[in-house]
């Protein structure tokens, strides 16, 4: 029987960052993941690296480039012939980069002492002489590890709808988005969410018509009433057909596409399309996870419970991630099993909930931190509002990508700031700055404060905490 310190179940983004700061911290540390790649390899790094975050990044890279070439380099001076898209091509890249990150997983366990495992682990049983753990090799042979300190890291899948159930072909989830062989002529997504509007944004740019399905009757309702209010004006000039309020309640499939039937305030509707991507949300993926008796507790929405430190109900038994309650973000579940990782070694560690920043990587860019304006205004605490265009940005210009602004809400009496929103260029990029001035409670003339390099879009941060004062520099007060 193998003995560890602590093992990790599962290897994604929450998972694998937990191991290797355990190996960091001198602790003997094994990490189980199972995740499987269509072609029935191994792979680390969960849904993250291999059909999430990494792959749609680079998909939406490549699209925003076909995009820019057709639409913008004219305006450059920069004469181009007809555009073509090599989706093969495209694909291959795609590939490549979620090939190098989850093979780079393994090569940062090494230097971290860190004992990667492949295959499924289960928590068995807990008791004085440490936790169990049933590790069952890809090849289908068993193995029972044990380990003072358990990680349960065993991450999210997609929601699937009850009406329109996945068949890897004509409806499919995220992962089976990133994947198409071909550009539909006519694509369905539904749910207008994060992952929704992200893959819709790509296939749009490479000649889909694209139908957005959303149940609910605002847009973006997460967001900022006034950055939700510009991105879905410019969603809709990019082409995608976002229909509000439309409630999905069946499909017929056929040879020829697959008919959505969907209800709104007129009624019962339709929609005829080649292929569907449901983009409804995610799910915590407890399968097979814990034996019975173990004492860890599930919420009726599937969550494990856990304190603010990720302590389940049973001693030294953690649970981290997309598994655990809060946003379903990579970088909530890094900082997790970071802490986690920390406080197992007797060390000071805390994720500070309030500053998880959101990003969307469409064109424009989206992201905020912190509390909307609608929110500060409801708990009723006096504010003020600072905001700048990228319009009046020089770089912006000059990159000819002007659309958007950043907005920032402040408390009225001490000046802190309480939340920051920014739609537009490298509005990703952009949003860090905002957290790290909310982690160490700045106010906007601690940004006022701060000398920004010209020209720069950071200027546009600058220059909105300006605003608050009414004293921007490069845009009118108002």
């Amino acid at each position: 029987m193998s003995q560890y310190d602590v093992i990790v179940i599962g290897g994604g983004p929450a998972g694998y960052p937990a191991a290797i700061r355990a190996g960091q911290n001198k602790l003997k540390v094994a990490c189980i993941d199972e995740w499987v790649n269509k072609d029935g390899s191994y792979a680390f790094g969960g849904t993250c690296l291999n059909a999430g975050c990494i792959p749609s990044k680079a998909m939406l890279e490549s699209s925003e480039l076909v995009h820019r070439a057709q639409h913008e380099f004219a305006t450059h001076g920069i004469k181009v012939g007809e555009v073509k898209v090599d989706l093969a091509t495209m694909q291959k890249r795609r590939a490549g980069i979620v090939k190098a990150s989850t093979q780079g997983i393994s090569a940062l366990f090494k230097a971290a002492g860190v004992t990667g495992l492949q295959g499924h682990g289960k928590l068995l049983r807990v008791d004085n002489a440490g936790n169990k753990v049933e590790y069952t090799n890809k090849d289908g042979t068993k193995e029972e590890l044990t380990a003072k300190h358990v990680i349960l890291a065993s991450g999210s899948a997609p929601t699937e709808l009850k009406s329109l159930p996945f068949d890897g072909k004509q409806i499919v989830d995220s992962w089976g988005a990133l994947e198409f062989d071909a550009v539909p002529k006519r694509l369905g997504v539904i749910g207008a969410g994060i992952i929704g509007l992200e893959l819709g944004s790509v296939w749009r740019r490479l000649g889909a018509e694209v139908v957005v399905l959303e149940a609910l009757d605002t847009f973006l309702p997460a967001a900022d009433g006034a950055v939700s209010k510009e991105a879905l004006k410019h969603f809709k000039k990019l082409g995608l057909d976002i229909r509000l309020g439309a409630k999905v309640s069946g499909a017929d499939k056929s040879a020829n596409g697959v008919k959505l039937k969907y209800t709104d305030a007129k009624g019962e509707q339709s929609v005829e399309v080649d292929k569907v991507v449901v983009a409804i949300g995610r799910r915590p993926f407890t399968k097979d996870l814990l034996g019975e008796g173990t004492g860890v507790q599930i919420d009726e929405r599937g969550f494990i419970k856990v304190d603010h430190d990720c302590k389940t109900d049973v001693p030294n038994v953690w649970a981290v991630g997309d598994v655990v309650r809060g946003p379903m973000l990579a970088h909530k579940g890094k900082e997790e099993g970071v802490m986690v990782a920390d406080l197992i070694a007797g060390k000071i560690a805390e994720v500070n909930y309030r500053t998880i920043p959101s990003v969307i990587y469409t064109h424009p860019e989206i992201a905020w931190v912190g509390l909307t304006e609608e929110e500060v205004k409801k708990s009723g605490r006096a504010y003020k509002v600072g905001s700048f265009p990228f319009l009046a940005s020089g770089r912006a210009r000059a990159m000819e990508n002007t659309a958007g602004f950043v907005k920032i809400v402040a408390a009225q009496d001490d000046d802190e700031i309480l939340g920051v929103h920014i739609i537009g260029p490298m509005a990703g990029e952009l949003i860090a700055e905002a957290v790290l001035a909310m982690e160490y409670s700045a106010s906007t003339e601690d940004l006022q404060r701060t000398i920004h390099a010209h020209p720069t879009l950071s200027e546009a941060v600058h220059e909105a905490a300006l605003n608050a004062d009414k004293i921007a520099i490069d845009f009118p007060n108002r």
